[in-house]
């Protein structure tokens, strides 16, 4: 039976966010919890000598600080090592982590994980299609699968492809991997795969994948916000014809580039007051309002009001707004406790960008939990009903609504800290608009500041050519 390890680290880090994440802010696995997770269901479909070591993963957000991601590294090499000899490795990541003083932290993490398991273990790794890729990155895998959607709804999908073409290559053919950069690095609100031009480049992969040789095509949208040269498109092949693996990659990554002018927001787009007095004077409901700069599943902070403050000073009402991160306040709420009115600063504990808002606030729920950090306060102001959670969290799924007594649907105005609305909200939106708000994951790119980015790269850069060039992974070429 094939011994196989299993491990990995996940999450998106924004180096515009100055909230560096810390340990205590990761869901952390180790050992044989790790094949008591939903998430590793995948590995049922094979039978194998499973040797789980390490995985951590967390909400996006700003970089993770060194000390964290060193303590996470030597914890999962240890548990590696002690499960050696292994025929392969799946490594569950995200690719788009960023570790305060280095750059390439994936390729940080993998190169070690080589390392230690030597040249002739088989390493899979599944991405987020959001990811960043570097040569160093692709020199230590043999395998290399990403979602083919945004949102996600093809994680389990994901997984299937990585860990199938591990045991394909654990009992046959070794493959090998081809990848093609794109000088082109966009945010995922403009490269949804529901909307084109995404849609139709995705939908085109099993094709690909279809063809003599080639066992898994993908495409890597990549991550703007990390300041850094590898955040960039890439058009990926793992298979046995390298010919074929080296024109498929260079013709999809041809294909990103000549639609490079063509990708845009997939829904009406305004400023913070354009889209609130739209939404007020709109004849249906719910009108969803997200908050785009804000995002904490983008890399957002989470704690800005730029929009609270905007929609009182609308007198907008019959709004649920979910919601602000804001520790102190929620825990002056805990203390004031449910039906106290008290004068409350609500923002800008995180960010030092961003204005807090100032006033009177109602408490009307208070959802307590054994952990301080999970606490959430429901606060009434004119017609406003706030979330304020004590964490960085989204609420994006219905039951983030229910559990607090809230109801989406019956809302007037429903606004969520969002780029494009989660498959459970969109549903709901009569109509929806995307507030170009400012924080750390703007929309507008092309005025973040680039230090680091690769130059040429479009939208930052355009009049430049661009001609593809397959790049073979030195496990290929040796």
């Amino acid at each position: 039976m094939k011994r196989v390890a299993v491990g990995g680290l996940h999450t998106e880090c924004s180096t515009y966010n100055p909230v560096l994440m810390t340990e205590g802010d990761f869901t952390v696995w180790r050992g044989a919890e790790m094949l008591e997770k939903p998430y590793f269901d995948v590995l049922k479909r094979y039978a194998a000598e499973y040797r789980p070591t390490f995985y951590a993963r967390n909400i996006a957000g700003g970089p993770i600080s060194r000390e964290t991601y060193d303590g996470f590294k030597a914890e999962f090499l240890a548990a590696l090592e002690a499960a050696l000899p292994l025929d392969g490795l799946y490594l569950a990541m995200h690719g788009a982590v960023f570790v305060e003083g280095m750059e390439d932290a994936e390729g940080d993490w993998i190169a070690a994980a080589r390392d230690t398991v030597g040249p002739d273990c088989v390493i899979a790794a599944s991405y987020d299609l959001h990811g960043n890729l570097s040569q160093r990155i692709i020199d230590a895998l043999d395998i290399y699968s990403t979602y083919r959607t945004a949102p996600h709804i093809d994680i389990p999908e994901t997984q299937a492809r990585a860990v199938d073409m591990l045991f394909r290559a654990l009992t046959g053919p070794r493959p090998v991997i081809v990848w093609a950069p794109v000088p082109v690095v966009l945010p995922g609100e403009r490269t949804s795969t529901e909307d084109e031009p995404a849609h139709s480049l995705y939908a085109g992969l099993p094709d690909i994948d279809a063809a003599e040789g080639i066992w898994d095509a993908s495409l890597n949208v990549g991550y703007v916000w990390a300041d850094e040269p590898r955040a960039t498109a890439a058009a990926v092949m793992t298979g046995t014809d390298i010919p074929a693996l080296e024109a498929a990659a260079e013709s999809l990554a041809q294909a990103w580039w000549d639609a490079r002018n063509d990708f845009a927001f997939g829904t009406e787009t305004g400023d913070i007051e354009t889209c609130i007095a739209r939404a007020i004077a709109s004849p249906t409901n719910p009108v969803i309002l997200a908050e785009s700069g804000d995002n904490p599943t983008g890399g957002g902070v989470g704690d800005r009001a730029e929009v609270l403050a905007e929609l009182l000073r609308q007198k907008a009402s019959g709004v649920i707004f979910a919601g602000i991160c804001d520790r102190p306040a929620v825990e002056a709420c805990f203390a004031a406790g449910e039906g106290a009115e008290l004068s409350l600063g609500i923002g800008a504990t995180l960010d030092p960008g961003s204005t807090p808002w100032r006033g009177s606030v109602r408490v009307v729920t208070l959802s307590d939990d054994p952990s301080p950090a999970l606490r959430q306060a429901v606060v009434q102001i004119e017609g406003v009903t706030l979330v304020l959670s004590a964490r960085r969290r989204p609420y994006h799924n219905i039951a983030d609504f229910t559990a607090l007594g809230l109801d989406p649907a019956a809302a007037e105005i429903l606004v969520v800290k969002s780029g494009y609305l989660s498959p459970e909200l969109a549903p709901l939106a009569d109509p929806a608009l995307m507030m170009l708000s400012p924080g750390v994951v703007d929309q507008y790119v092309e005025r973040l500041e680039r230090r680091r980015k690769a130059v040429p790269t479009f939208p930052f850069d355009r009049d430049f050519d661009y001609a593809p060039r397959a790049r073979l992974s030195a496990r290929g070429a040796a």
